[in-house]
């Protein structure tokens, strides 16, 4: 146990000095360009209607909260590239205790930041989003949960992917494949639009997982099931413990004839 403390204690340490310098100068500016591009997608479709009792941008922003907290993933991966291209990982090797302390450094850096996007989008969200129901009991604890599960699990996928990217190009790669996988997850769009062929390729990632339970936390039952992204999903959060188990339970068929 005293061994891992001091690595636990650095890498905290290390995250903290990288957030810094990430919401600095004019990195700040890259930091929030894609946040509040989408806040102000958001705003300028707040009167789009795509059904006969909610606007697009109600569909959209629990989507995007899930999109941004998938985007850890890529992240993790461009980050772990880059540390290999600069030998920041060589040079951790050679530490004690530097490995440890160098991912957990980057785990929180990383989280920190979706966090950060997530605050930008959601809180003025709140103000010109309409239809939204988080006043309901348990609407922010599901919110929670499903925040903190999809960090660990998009990141921890990202941590496996990267380890086998070496180049930043390799990483610009991945961010195409993710960028694909967001437009068929029906994050922007309901994933009943899509081919047949296509739904359960989506369901097999967490993006759409994450949308999922966005809406879920967010949206009142009658809208979650009129904007459900795919039939039969009923997926009523916290009923599912995670990806897997959310799965296995959007696919099962209702007995009490709902």
């Amino acid at each position: 146990m005293s061994i891992g403390i001091p690595g636990v204690r650095a890498g905290f340490a290390r995250g903290v000095i990288e957030l810094r310098l990430a919401f600095s100068g004019m990195d700040l500016v890259g930091q929030l360009l894609w946040p509040v591009a989408t806040l102000v997608a958001l705003f300028l479709l707040r009167d789009v209607p795509i059904g006969p009792d909610y606007t697009l941008d109600t569909f959209i922003l629990p989507g995007a909260i899930g999109m941004f907290v998938a985007f850890g993933m890529l992240l993790v991966v461009q980050q772990l590239a880059a540390d290999r291209e600069d030998g920041s990982l060589l040079r951790a090797k050679v530490t004690p205790n530097g490995i440890r302390a160098h991912l957990i450094g980057e785990l929180v850096q990383i989280s920190v930041t979706v966090l950060a996007y997530l605050a930008t989008i959601l809180v003025p969200g709140l103000f010109f989003v309409d239809a939204l129901d988080t006043g309901r009991s348990g609407s922010w604890l599901t919110f929670a949960w499903v925040i903190g599960l999809g960090l660990v699990a998009t990141q921890a996928i990202g941590a496996v992917v990267g380890s086998f990217i070496s180049t930043s190009r390799g990483a610009g790669y991945v961010s195409l494949l993710l960028l694909g996988l967001i437009a068929i997850s029906g994050i922007f769009a309901p994933i009943t639009s899509m081919p047949e062929w296509l739904k359960p390729l989506a369901q097999a990632f967490p993006v759409y997982w994450l949308g999922l339970g966005m809406r879920s936390a967010l949206l009142p039952d009658a809208r979650r099931r009129s904007s459900s992204t795919a039939p039969g999903d009923r997926c009523r959060l916290p009923s599912c413990s995670g990806y897997g188990a959310s799965s296995g339970s959007s696919s099962r068929r209702s007995s009490s004839g709902e």
